[in-house]
């Protein structure tokens, strides 16, 4: 309905337009003609129509200025309009120049026509006719007064004026005078008895007569007709004169003056020749113009009505193209364009309908992403995804935490490029790549290798991932470690064992060394020298493995023994220099590394002294020549916390591979006396207190154990 409001108006702006023009051209025509009664008025009318050419041509340079404008903005339409305007103007300039031209050469030739050789000659042969044919008519009646005029000649006033009468009747004449040369009147007849004198002479004629002698020429007649005026003289002495008037035949007067009026008038129009072609020439391109400008002007109005639906489509596919997918377009008609709209309604409203079932659907599937995201990383397991090709997909943040490489950073690549990076995980890495490219089925592994922090052990299960038409899609491996629950099995099965040994073997050890030495002690004085000496050399072997099984049974009581701490806050530099002073006496050289002199932890002292007693008597007695021994204390930041790690390292014999795996298992030991109690007890104490030990593999001059223990204050740098 809104479309029928704007249209309506519009198409009787339109009619009334081309009315008012066909009107107007209608009038200017009429105007040229002489005839007409607007023939006053064609000045007028040329202004008028020339005022609504500029006006239309005034509509029509705004109408292009908008174009233009909207061209310059790229607005919706607008190359369509344009195109349009374009062709439609083309369309209708090409036939109106065609037909302009052909009817200005029309117009032209037929003006042209008007004035040849012909009609010239015809229009002068016809005056020439009509002016021979009056002067032979002249002539006669010449011939006709004079043979009057000799039968008055030598006779009185009184027989002039008897005869005059019979000769006007002889004559045909309308009237007959005599008068003399002063103007008197002698005799007169006439057709019209009432008239009492004769139409004398003025003054004018007089003249003339007086230089002539004698007067002839066509004068008017009394009743709008024509008649011939002839005065002769009569006698020899020009004392007399003859006026005779003779009636010129109406058909012949009239055939005269319409010749004469022809000819004068073909005169005129010869002189105004080239202003007609040009007066018709402007007439027929003002009627061009304001037709081509009104067809232009409403083009343009026709046109924007046809366009006005294309350009909601335009704007209304941009919506859509940014996602607005509820882009609802008026209907303007019922046409093809309309039902293009309706198309485009019913389009949007399915795209619509479909992008909301789809957002709710991606909602729910990010939701669902979220989720599992959210398991994920909260997971203590890591998880690794791959795609067909074995390219990392995603990882977790347990995979980092585990591995200790940022494994999300190496997404879309391999595993072997990963191991490339990352040496100490090559071992681990082409174990899962070669399991993921044979496996075919779930599969478990459990992987030993050394890591960063030591030897570690990871439990790793694998599963292919298959699409419905049986075709690899990828593949994703959970892998946990489980190197602190093995141990920490170990620990409790050798924990059960140490107090086992200490229930089943301390208690007969004590009646084992009395009776000993009780047997010493009675029996020594009763055997010989030599017998004696035997017995004590037995009795002493016997008291000394006594103590060394109980100090075994002590170290594995302690071992099992839940740990009873007293935590304080201490300065580990403080106690690395306590311990050193104790040890240099001894022969040690220290070199020190620390990053800072004040490293405050929280930790039982006497168990912290235990470790660096531990490590530094393994070093002292792993050492051949001069045993040097290098400490290091640098800051870490690991998992958002800070650690004070602590690096001793040796010069001596150092460890080997196999060695390294179960060095911090008990009674694994490379000394001949050693019980392999230590370094288990240190792995203990380290991990009571929050930290982790584990063997330097880089380090190829010695032995080198790193400690990462939890900080409470880290001091500024030396």
């Amino acid at each position: 309905m809104a479309y029928s409001k704007i249209k309506l108006p519009a198409s009787a702006s339109i009619f009334i337009l081309f009315g008012f023009i066909l009107l107007s051209l209608q009038l200017m025509s009429s105007s040229t003609q002489e005839s007409s009664e607007l023939s006053q008025m064609h000045s007028w009318l040329l202004v008028i129509n020339t005022l609504g050419s500029i006006t239309l041509l005034a509509l029509v340079i705004v109408n292009t200025y908008s174009l233009v404008r909207e061209l310059n903005k790229k607005a919706a339409g607008s190359r369509l309009t344009t195109r349009m305007v374009s062709l439609f103007v083309l369309l209708a300039l090409a036939p109106a120049a065609i037909v302009f031209y052909f009817s200005v050469q029309f117009l032209h030739q037929g003006i042209d026509s008007w004035f040849n050789v012909e009609i010239d000659r015809a229009m002068d042969d016809a005056l020439e006719l009509s002016q021979s044919s009056l002067t032979q008519r002249m002539n006669w009646h010449i011939k006709q007064t004079r043979q009057i005029a000799t039968q008055l000649e030598n006779k009185s006033d009184t027989l002039i004026a008897l005869e005059i009468g019979s000769l006007w009747a002889e004559s045909g004449a309308t009237e007959i005078a005599a008068f003399s040369s002063q103007g008197r009147v002698i005799a007169s007849s006439s057709v019209n008895p009432s008239d009492i004198l004769p139409h004398l002479p003025d003054e004018q004629i007089w003249l003339q007569l007086k230089q002539n002698k004698e007067y002839f020429a066509f004068a008017p007649g009394d009743s709008d007709g024509m008649m011939v005026r002839i005065i002769l003289p009569i006698d020899r002495d020009q004392n007399q004169f003859l006026q005779v008037l003779y009636p010129v035949p109406v058909r012949m007067t009239d055939l005269a003056d319409s010749i004469e009026f022809a000819f004068i008038r073909y005169q005129e129009m010869t002189f105004l020749r080239n202003s007609l072609k040009t007066s018709f020439s402007l007439i027929l391109l003002l009627v061009l113009l304001l037709s081509l400008l009104a067809a232009i002007w409403v083009a343009f109005i026709s046109i924007r009505n046809i366009v006005a639906p294309v350009k909601e489509l335009v704007k209304g596919t941009k919506a859509v193209a940014e996602g607005d997918y509820k882009q609802q377009l008026p209907v303007m008609s019922q046409d093809d364009l309309g039902f293009l709209v309706e198309s485009f309604n019913q389009m949007t409203k399915r795209i619509a309908r479909s992008s909301d079932e789809t957002r709710a659907a991606g909602l729910e599937v990010e939701n669902q992403r979220a989720y599992l995201e959210t398991i994920l990383s909260n997971l203590t397991a890591g998880v690794i995804s791959f795609d067909a090709s074995f390219h990392i997909r995603t990882a977790n943040q347990a995979a980092y935490r585990i591995l200790h490489i940022p494994v999300s950073h190496f997404v879309s690549q391999t595993l072997p490029h990963l191991a490339s990076q990352h040496n100490e995980l090559a071992e681990l890495l082409e174990a899962i790549q070669h399991l993921l490219e044979k496996a075919d089925d779930i599969w478990e592994q459990r992987i030993v290798f050394l890591g960063p922090n030591g030897r570690q052990e990871l439990l790793c299960r694998g599963t292919p991932l298959f699409l419905q038409n049986g075709n690899r899609m990828g593949a994703v491996v959970v892998f946990d470690d489980v190197t602190d629950l093995i141990q920490a099995q170990k620990n409790a099965a050798w924990g059960e064992v140490a107090r086992r040994l200490a229930h089943e073997i301390k208690n007969p050890l004590t009646p084992i060394q009395l009776s000993a030495e009780r047997l010493q002690h009675k029996l020594a004085k009763e055997l010989e020298d030599s017998s004696a000496e035997f017995l004590q050399r037995s009795t002493r072997t016997i008291v000394q493995q006594v103590e060394a099984m109980k100090r075994m049974v002590d170290d594995f009581a302690e071992y099992a023994r839940p740990s009873k701490k007293q935590v304080e806050r201490i300065n580990l530099i403080d106690l690395i220099h306590e311990m050193q002073s104790l040890y240099q006496p001894s022969g040690i050289t220290f070199n020190s590394a620390f990053a800072s002199d004040r490293v405050i932890i929280e930790a039982d002292p006497v168990s912290i002294r235990q470790v660096l007693h531990n490590l530094l008597k393994n070093a002292q007695e792993a050492t051949a020549a001069q045993c040097q021994v290098s400490i290091k204390i640098n800051k870490v930041i690991k998992n958002n916390a800070e650690y004070a790690e602590l690096g001793i390292y040796d010069n001596g014999s150092g460890l080997h591979t196999d060695q390294i795996e179960t060095i911090f298992e008990p009674y694994v030991t490379t000394k001949t006396k050693g019980t392999g109690l230590g370094l288990a007890i240190v792995k203990k104490i380290v991990e009571e207190h929050g930290g982790v030990i584990w063997v330097d593999t880089s380090y190829n001059a010695g032995a080198g154990f790193v400690i990462q223990l939890p900080v409470f204050e880290f001091g500024n740098s030396q």
